[in-house]
């Protein structure tokens, strides 16, 4: 099977016919690009964990393009969620709630819960309103590489295992959204993302963080609470420390004989004299280093270099979310 590629030009009804026909579509979202397919058909769904090669046990998020369809596969929300939905749809932002079980079983890895969002981008909001379901859609990668944030990632990972990809551009977020179990009174972050935990606090003062998130656990009530996510094809080791912590560590390694990949922020970068290297943004704005992240991440194979070496950054605002995908894709941490 070669993949389709659907442009703007050519419109979304190839790929809202593809996924009434049960097969798997991926397409913009404004944090990276998601692998969609009818959330209620079990079949349609086992084809997003044949193509990504996803443990069994990782539930899947569910996207919609009207916030009426929450009654199709939600049970009941609680005013939390309602508030989180009021102040962050559409945007990066899902809320786990009750499910009436309207969603395969799949999706939900036969837990009593769902995830839920409202993408915030309009071919993503088109393409589901048209295509009239709910849509299954986790990150459209290889399970445990690096997110794709174009579509060009997206074939390169998964041409011939997937019916199609609609190519949008490059997404603008970078990481995936903020998951928030919305159950409670008090909401519960299970996954740091697009909408951080201060843009929480703004709104609901108390914001508890969930001890799962640091591994804790066997059944995962989120994406990205378990496994490994988010490798590069290559060894990736982060230096904690200042600039010049960083600068003696590839020294040493450079002296070993090894052959170093770089990611740095714009300011680290300017200290360096070292190829190839890879800016991924400036650290004083996470914004861009988390929506340059999978991109710097997808840079380097492993036929040009052994190792990559990329800087920590201070975890507050995004920097929590983008350390959070670095130590989920690193090999070690050098201190």
């Amino acid at each position: 099977m070669r993949t389709k590629i659907w442009t703007m030009e050519e419109g979304l009804s190839g790929a809202v016919e593809a996924l009434r026909q049960k097969e798997t579509v991926a397409f913009p979202t404004e944090t990276v690009y998601g692998l969609g397919a009818d959330a209620t058909s079990k079949e349609a769904v086992s084809k997003i964990f044949k193509a990504k090669g996803r443990p069994a046990d990782n539930p899947l998020i569910v996207h919609i393009g009207e916030r009426s369809q929450l009654s199709a596969i939600a049970s009941s929300w609680s005013e939390t969620a309602e508030k989180c939905m009021d102040a962050f749809w559409p945007g990066p932002l899902t809320v786990i709630v009750p499910s009436n079980h309207e969603a395969a079983p799949n999706v939900t890895s036969n837990l009593d819960t769902i995830g839920v969002r409202m993408p915030d981008h309009p071919v993503a909001l088109e393409l589901l309103s048209k295509a009239g379901v709910p849509i299954a859609a986790p990150s459209a990668n290889s399970s445990g590489k690096p997110s794709p944030t174009t579509a060009g990632h997206v074939y390169e990972d998964l041409n011939g295992k997937i019916t199609g990809i609609v190519d949008g551009g490059p997404t603008g977020v970078g990481v995936e959204s903020t998951v928030v179990d919305c159950t409670s009174e008090v909401p519960v972050i299970l996954r740091p993302g697009g909408i951080t935990k201060e843009d929480l606090e703004r709104v609901f003062g108390e914001v508890q963080v969930d001890p799962a998130l640091e591994g804790a656990g066997d059944r995962p009530k989120s994406p990205g609470m378990k496994y490994r996510h988010y490798a590069p094809d290559v060894p990736l080791w982060l230096v904690e420390g200042d600039d010049g912590r960083f600068v003696t560590a590839l020294k040493y390694y450079k002296e070993e004989g090894k052959k170093i990949g770089v990611i740095a922020s714009r300011e680290l970068a300017r200290k360096l004299d070292h190829e190839p290297l890879v800016e991924c943004g400036s650290r004083e704005d996470m914004g861009e280093v988390a929506g340059g992240l999978y991109s710097a991440l997808r840079s380097f194979s492993d036929t040009e270099i052994d190792l990559i070496l990329c800087e920590t950054f201070k975890e507050a605002g995004m920097g929590t979310a983008v350390m959070n995908r670095l130590r989920k894709a690193a090999d070690h941490t050098v201190v």
